[in-house]
């Protein structure tokens, strides 16, 4: 074998050790559980960003199991979810200031509570205790939202923006579980 050809299998195996490595160290090759998402919504001069991560169902019970009734839940998997607004909003009967948030919730059968808390988190819970690491005394808007049972069952955990009637929402559907907290 010539030194050209060895000299390309040694830069191709090179190449392809470290398209390996780096593939391992993000994520491996498996597709994640709770894959990250991020979702946008843009009018005029506004612009609203939400960051998180989405768990999937896969046949376990969601709500008053595996996300308790009536504890903090950091409202998604892994990182603290987070809600960037350049604009202030009200929400309900309270102001949001433009800034990002990280947004939490408190489920329940009937009604949610959508919390706005000013502090930025690394994590959604903390590792050893598996508690949400939000601080309330950084809360600045607190709402509760009804819940709307849906019809069919949604796999991934989804927030999205929903603007289809003229009413901004930010919505968030799980199982059979959907909330809609308005926003202006």
């Amino acid at each position: 074998m010539n030194t050209f050809l060895k000299q390309l299998m040694a830069i191709l195996l090179i190449v392809a050790l470290g398209v390996f490595v780096y593939s391992y160290l993000n994520d491996g090759f498996q597709k994640p559980k709770s894959p990250k998402k991020t979702v946008s919504f843009k009018v005029d001069e506004l612009k609203l960003e939400v960051f998180y991560n989405r768990p999937s169902k896969r046949g376990r019970e969601i709500f008053g199991a595996l996300v308790p009734y009536n504890e903090v839940w950091r409202t998604g998997a892994n990182e603290a979810t987070t809600f960037e607004t350049n604009k202030a909003l009200k929400i309900v009967n309270d102001s949001l200031e433009a800034g990002k948030y990280t947004l939490w919730t408190i489920p329940n059968d009937t009604a949610w509570q959508v919390i706005f808390n000013a502090k930025q988190y690394e994590w959604g819970v903390d590792h050893t205790t598996l508690k949400p690491l939000r601080e309330p005394n950084f809360d600045v808007v607190k709402v509760l939202v009804p819940v709307k049972k849906i019809d069919h069952v949604v796999e991934q955990f989804t927030i999205a923006f929903d603007n289809s009637t003229d009413n901004l929402f930010l919505t968030m559907a799980w199982d059979n579980v959907k909330i809609e907290v308005p926003l202006k």
